[in-house]
């Protein structure tokens, strides 16, 4: 289940203060994200081509960090 983000206010909070506040709540939610990934229809040859290049930067970055080992030995 979902829940909405809201916050509470105290009478000496501006606006710009709970502004903040939902904004972070927002971001904790991951609501942004989530909307932005259901903003269209993704087809599965678009799926496939995102997990390889996903992989593709897995493997550089494991062997970016193997070589960085190794030049300290």
């Amino acid at each position: 289940m979902l829940f909405m983000p809201g916050i509470v206010l105290n009478s000496r909070e501006s606006f710009d203060d709970a502004y903040r506040k939902f904004k972070r709540q927002c971001d904790r939610n991951l609501i942004v994200t989530e909307a932005r990934a259901r903003q269209h229809y993704e087809t599965e040859t678009e799926k496939r081509k995102k997990e390889k290049i996903a992989t593709r930067k897995k493997i550089l970055k494991k062997l970016f960090m193997l070589r960085k080992y190794e030049a300290r030995l």
